[in-house]
């Protein structure tokens, strides 16, 4: 029977489709040095959320195929293991619409200061001091910058088109498939929107890329928005320009060394966070793990991974 490693928290959902067909082991990190004999001799195969070196994959000699939970797979060294044959997998699409959906929730928070309101009626003060002051900022109007057009690109950018916003994009080259307005460069695309949303994955070319010149092209009425990757961010910039008002607002979804976060984005009154919940809802983790799965299954069984990482060696 084929072995299984489940590294770091396992999804209930690995066990529930694994279990009949493969002997499953578990470890609860992703240190080489935890990797047992036992575990060397037989692993063929594991899942992993986004973090799998080059010593793990050398610690299981045996291995044929990672199995990302997520999209993202930068912790993953996918060169690597192409390298020693192995393929690796993410779990693209079946989160795409989850993470739009919260990209616009985040942006209406962002905007109206949608949780403010909600905690001023929770304290009683609707009651006692009268009602919430107006919101500064709408939606109304704004012209929408997005910053990257993938996959959840385009259909965050399709929701935005039922607000009746105007929206451009910037990404390596434009594309053809979509009917917005491109810029070549992200800087020119700052200075020509008043709202820029990040969903651009991490590289090392999106190293913060969004610094104090975006943000400053970006202007005084400008608010941004990353639902990417946090180090696409330079936050001490960002703290800085929302403290010169040189931004009107900010609303983040992840951030560079998270679970923490710079303290200096909390104080501000005009910023919306979220604990990187974007896909974060029962039915699509489910999904991603049933995607998991059925990866694995799927190259056990038939020799074919259903969603390979460009990097992979398996040319079907």
């Amino acid at each position: 029977m084929t072995t299984l490693l489940l590294i770091g928290r396992a999804h209930p959902r690995f066990r529930e489709k694994l279990s009949d067909g493969f002997e499953l082991l578990e470890l609860p990190d992703s240190r080489p040095e935890s990797i047992t004999p036992d575990m060397a001799a037989k692993v063929e195969g594991v899942t992993t959320f986004n973090d799998m070196t080059p010593a793990l994959i050398d610690a299981l000699p045996n291995l044929k195929i990672v199995a990302n939970f997520g999209v993202g797979y930068d912790g993953v060294d996918a060169a690597y293991a192409a390298g020693k044959g192995v393929i690796v997998t993410n779990t693209p699409d079946v989160l795409d619409e989850e993470v739009a959906d919260t990209t616009i929730g985040l942006l209406l928070n962002t905007l109206r200061q949608l949780p403010r309101a909600e905690a001023y009626l929770r304290e009683g003060r609707w009651l006692r001091d009268g009602a919430f002051p107006l919101s500064p900022l709408t939606l109304r109007g704004r012209h929408i910058g997005m910053y990257g057009m993938g996959r959840i690109g385009q259909q965050i950018a399709r929701r935005l088109e039922g607000f009746n916003v105007r929206i451009s994009y910037h990404t390596r080259s434009p594309r053809a498939d979509v009917p917005y307005e491109y810029h070549a460069t992200l800087k020119d695309l700052a200075a020509a929107v008043d709202t820029l949303i990040c969903i651009v994955p991490k590289t090392p070319e999106t190293r913060w890329t969004v610094n104090a010149e975006i943000l400053s092209a970006l202007g005084p009425d400008g608010v941004m928005i990353n639902v990417g990757r946090g180090w696409t961010v330079h936050e001490d910039d960002l703290a800085d320009a929302l403290a010169r008002k040189a931004i009107a607002g900010a609303g983040l979804d992840v951030f560079e060394a998270e679970p923490c976060l710079p303290e200096a984005l909390t104080a501000f009154d005009n910023v919306s966070l979220l604990p990187h919940v974007a896909s974060a809802s029962v039915a699509t983790r489910n999904a991603m793990a049933d995607l998991v799965a059925d990866n694995l299954i799927s190259w056990f069984g038939a020799g074919r991974p259903i969603t390979p990482v460009p990097e992979t060696p398996f040319r079907g």
